[in-house]
């Protein structure tokens, strides 16, 4: 299963606005509307939408039809920039699903040095059944299309307090982040807290 992320950059004070468009818009839009996130921590005035396609070939017609769009899902007078790249799930994760994990979703982006997206994979799966005994993960995914290679893992906690206490134990005991990786691997991280919109389906 394919995963597209699209990230709304938005005029300062316009967020109201767009995002009461896009519970119109996006659920109709092509696709299956898994996430509509608002940034709270990090780049300010950021929306992002997790879309599930069952193929690559679905998801770059839905990209291409939103670059054709002189209103692309409608926020086109409240848009700064509006990007679009789709991601693959790694393979021993569960397929995304909507429901309540939030409300505060923490979505680490890494941009992974060439070569080594098959190593990052292996790492994770050795290292991930230990760190989720403490807090689930909901997503690490890889992408598949623009910058390569990113790699983007997504927590959500009930609390910025949990989420504090959770990493600072995981990394206490050792089992967390997987061994093998920071330099080694990475060339940049981001790091973004998003609560979820009225409207979408991960909350």
């Amino acid at each position: 299963m394919l995963y597209d992320i699209t990230l709304l950059s938005l005029r300062p004070g316009t967020q109201p606005r767009a995002i009461a468009r896009l519970a119109e818009t996006a659920p109709a839009a092509p696709g299956k509307l898994l996430a509509c996130w608002t940034t709270d921590v990090g780049m300010l005035n950021q929306v992002m939408i997790i879309r599930e396609y069952g193929s690559a070939q679905e998801a770059a017609e839905a990209r291409l039809a939103a670059v054709r769009s002189d209103n692309p899902l409608g926020t086109g007078e409240f848009a700064v920039s509006h990007t679009s790249d789709t991601f693959e799930l790694l393979p021993f994760l569960p397929a995304l699903q909507p429901g309540q994990y939030g409300p505060f979703f923490e979505v680490r982006t890494y941009l992974l040095k060439p070569g080594v997206a098959s190593s990052n994979a292996a790492r994770w799966e050795k290292a991930l059944p230990e760190r989720i005994k403490r807090s689930p993960v909901l997503a690490g995914l890889t992408s598949a299309s623009g910058q390569m290679t990113r790699f983007i893992h997504i927590w959500p906690y009930k609390s910025m307090d949990e989420r504090y206490a959770v990493r600072t134990q995981a990394v206490k005991d050792g089992v967390w982040p997987p061994p093998g990786g920071g330099e080694a691997t990475l060339l940049l991280q981001q790091n973004d807290i998003y609560v979820p919109t009225a409207f979408s389906p991960i909350k």
